[in-house]
């Protein structure tokens, strides 16, 4: 039976992510076993939108991460692959774009919004948090999936318990990303760098004690490198991801909401989840989007 669609839960209860202990192998990077996607043949939209533009093209331009393990990572083939990306393909699908006419640009945290208003990308789907600072630029459909800023340390290392213990200790994050910026409003001597997967050496070198982000990007951080890691403490924020599209542009934004809400009933999202986050990160159920 599907899962029913439930409003947002509480903080805690939103942000607590558990590994699975029977999710199976994650696959190697590139691989992806779900289903792909419905297709709409013939979709109709106002003459004018976005969608009717991009329907007319038949391809789209899509920013999402490159290095991000089950939300967004790019194979040997060079084509992107996890949970973001499934998102991504069902909003393209309801456009009428089958995957194979998705242009994916690798979007790092500093870039999401300059891409966004620039036109390199029409929408950007990638572990991308939703604030009031970037809604002062860029408009986000969602949140589709909530998540919580989180610790990675060593496995061997048990003198960090929470982020009380980050406070005037170094810690690695990614440049312009919400996590970097809570951590130096904690007081952590942030280091930061273009893509998580580089945080890792400077934690192993000793250089920082702590790498610290979202919950399910350190998550994929540890299931690619067993053994070496481990979460530490609870969550202690909340953030919700959404997807970015430029301001002002209310019809899209609804119909990318639209389209969200339609996947939650009609079990595409929880598809796209158990093909790619799921095999690793047990299932939560969506939030309600915010139709500001």
């Amino acid at each position: 039976m599907r899962r029913s669609r439930i409003a947002l839960v509480a903080a805690a209860a939103a942000t607590a992510l558990l590994f699975s202990g029977c999710a199976g192998d994650a696959g190697a990077p590139g691989e992806s076993d779900g289903a792909e996607p419905s297709v709409a043949e013939t979709p109709e939209f106002d003459e004018g939108t976005t969608m009717a533009k991009l329907a007319d093209a038949g391809e789209v331009t899509v920013g999402t991460k490159f290095d991000q393990p089950l939300f967004g990572l790019v194979g040997p083939d060079g084509v992107p692959v996890g949970f973001d990306v499934e998102i991504a393909k069902i909003i393209a699908g309801k456009l009428g774009i089958s995957p194979d006419k998705i242009n994916w640009v690798e979007t790092v945290s500093a870039n999401r919004e300059p891409f966004i208003e620039n036109g390199q990308v029409d929408f950007v789907v990638a572990t991308y948090t939703i604030n009031d600072k970037r809604k002062e630029v860029v408009d986000f459909a969602g949140p589709y999936f909530i998540a919580g800023q989180s610790i990675l340390v060593l496995e061997g290392n048990d003198t960090i318990k929470s982020e009380d213990d980050l406070v005037g200790q170094p810690v690695c994050s990614v440049t312009g990303s919400t996590p970097a910026a809570n951590l130096k409003e904690l007081g952590a001597e942030v280091i930061e760098t273009d893509t998580y997967s580089n945080c890792l050496e400077p934690l192993r070198s000793g250089q920082a004690v702590a790498v610290s982000t979202d919950n399910v990007i350190l998550a994929g951080l540890i299931d690619q490198n067993p053994g070496e890691f481990k979460l530490v403490g609870e969550p202690f924020t909340e953030e919700p991801y959404g997807i970015g599209l430029k301001k002002g542009d209310d019809d899209f934004r609804n119909f990318i909401n639209d389209v969200l809400e339609a996947s939650y009933d009609d079990g595409s999202y929880e598809a796209a989840w158990d093909a790619t986050a799921g095999k690793v990160l047990e299932f939560r159920e969506p939030p309600a989007v915010d139709r500001y």
